[in-house]
């Protein structure tokens, strides 16, 4: 749906997706902290700009603790809540987040990878 720009038909779905986590997962599980991720991204994209850094906040704090700084789902959530922080005008607090991507990815992916190059480009 939020590929078709079913923004709005699509929150319930992940919100649903979210609960279903929550219950069944636990609130520090991996898919849990992507849910959350996700619910943020979509927070971001109806222009619900604190929303939307309150979740990506807290699903990166969640796998930085459980999965560590350099795992590739932590370094995806760095870059997402540097890029929102960069939307919002932070830009230091977003130069350091995305600085923090760039050097995880070539430290874990190397210079070359699709991720990283993204990562530069950021």
């Amino acid at each position: 749906m939020i590929d078709q720009g079913d923004l709005d038909g699509a929150e319930p779905l992940l919100r649903k997706a979210l609960e279903e986590c929550y219950e069944k997962l636990g609130d520090r599980h991996p898919s849990t902290l992507t849910s959350i991720a996700c619910l943020g991204g979509l927070r971001k994209d109806k222009g619900d700009l604190e929303g939307a850094e309150a979740l990506l906040k807290e699903a990166l704090a969640g796998k930085r603790a459980i999965l560590g700084d350099q795992h590739p789902s932590t370094l995806a959530s760095i870059a997402w809540t540097g890029q929102l922080l960069q939307e919002k005008g932070d830009l230091d607090g977003a130069e350091a987040l995305l600085g923090e991507a760039l050097t995880g990815c070539r430290a874990t992916l190397g210079d070359r990878h699709p991720k990283t190059l993204t990562s530069i480009n950021n």
